[in-house]
């Protein structure tokens, strides 16, 4: 990047980034090294933050990635580090916390023009350390600027924290739910208070039905995929999923391709809401998804690797769509699918009729369902506070980080 590229605002200056940090010393430990006990961070040019007993380096570092992609992370403490990860420290009047964030400003960048090689890339730090920055000649300005990043880095890390939580909650919520379920006085059951029927080896409360999918279900139907274009269609043509728009978070109906004009459509097979998707046929952990269908757009058909289940009353749509999603259920289907794993999987109808189901009565789903759904929501929530923040800290950086907007000092 030559330095006529850059815009230098007043009280900054270019500098090559090699003339701003010091190296730390190569590390001996192997990522294998790793012990996952002792407390120590131990930093690898991968995206987890592994474990270890032993102290290399202490205080504010930035530990780069040297091989595969561009990877950048800072830590201010004790840690320690692998011999595949580039760690460097800020110079005298130079905070090392900013020059991370210049660096993350500049990953894609850096992992285009400066990782190389014919088979693993590696990092060329001859040519990352004359890639050029623009920086305030004052200290003091560079921290108050990473000051102002990282808190909303710690906004966005303790954000994560809760959706973690959350989705820890409603994986063991959902467990529980849909093998015990909620008694008359909204608690959930177990087997020191209530009555509980084993059969088949499975136990479940006596107040339940252990059946099959075809006996609770009107019809089960296979899509239509007539050759189609690859790019999605508009809101006013007419699509067809494809299996990447049934997920375990949900259904995207953006994930389509257009189908041509001279088709017909077989509107039999619109997506509808309240609609229950399975996936049919692809990879072996894209075999068996199961989406309900909250909200969709007009003109939309499911595909023939996709079924739909059309449950008969005693069973409500989102129920049949949670009970096929439990473990209880997915453990049943794991054992039944047809191909090769790692290439083609199918699920026959068949199979998916035979699927056993534990079934409560229709008010009962309709607790599990709102029970659910509140988590789901603080979910929603923080998902969307999340989406936020990682704006605003975007909009931060390219403001703070090029002079852009100054901060008082």
């Amino acid at each position: 990047m030559e330095e006529s590229q850059l815009h230098i605002p007043e009280g900054w200056e270019g500098r090559e980034l090699g003339s701003l940090y010091l190296e730390k010393r190569k590390s001996k430990f192997k990522v294998s090294d790793a012990t996952n006990y002792g407390g120590i961070p131990f930093y690898t040019s991968g995206d987890a933050v592994l474990e270890h007993n032993q102290i290399q380096t202490d205080g504010e570092n930035i530990f780069l990635a040297t091989g595969g992609l561009a990877n950048v992370k800072f830590y201010n403490g004790k840690v320690a580090y692998s011999t595949d990860t580039y760690v460097i420290v800020g110079k005298e009047n130079i905070s090392t916390q900013f020059l991370y964030f210049k660096i993350l400003d500049q990953l894609y960048y850096i992992n285009t023009n400066y990782f190389q090689g014919s088979g693993l890339k590696h990092l060329q730090k001859k040519d990352f350390k004359k890639h050029l920055f623009a920086l305030p000649k004052s200290e003091i300005e560079q921290t108050s600027i990473a000051s102002i990043l990282s808190k909303t880095d710690r906004a966005i890390a303790s954000t994560e924290a809760l959706i973690a939580k959350y989705s820890k909650i409603k994986t063991g919520l959902m467990q529980d739910l849909l093998t015990k379920g909620i008694d008359e006085n909204g608690n959930i059951r177990t087997e020191e208070t209530h009555g509980f029927t084993e059969e088949n080896g499975f136990k479940y409360p006596k107040e339940w039905e252990l059946t099959t999918i075809e006996k609770c279900i009107i019809n089960i139907e296979q899509g239509w995929s007539p050759n189609c274009e690859s790019d999605p269609a508009s809101t006013n043509e007419w699509g067809i999923l494809k299996t990447t728009a049934v997920t375990w978070n949900g259904y995207d109906a953006n994930e389509n391709k257009k189908m041509p004009i001279a088709l017909t459509p077989k509107y039999q097979y619109e997506v509808k809401n309240g609609d229950v998707l399975v996936t049919r046929a692809g990879p072996n952990s894209r075999v068996g998804v199961v989406s309900y269908v909250q909200q969709t757009r007009d003109k939309i058909i499911f595909s023939d690797k996709i079924y739909r289940l059309i449950p008969q009353k005693k069973l409500l749509n989102k129920y049949l769509a949670l009970a096929l999603s439990s473990q209880f259920t997915q453990r049943h289907l794991s054992n039944f699918k047809t191909g090769m794993a790692e290439s083609q999987t199918n699920i026959s109808q068949k199979i998916v009729l035979a699927l056993n189901i534990l079934l409560p009565s229709p008010e009962e789903q309709k607790q599990i369902i709102e029970t659910l759904d509140k988590v789901e929501e603080n979910l929603k929530i923080y998902g969307i506070e999340l989406s936020k923040l990682i704006s605003i800290k975007t909009g931060l950086m390219q403001d703070l980080l090029t002079g852009k907007v100054r901060v008082k000092i």
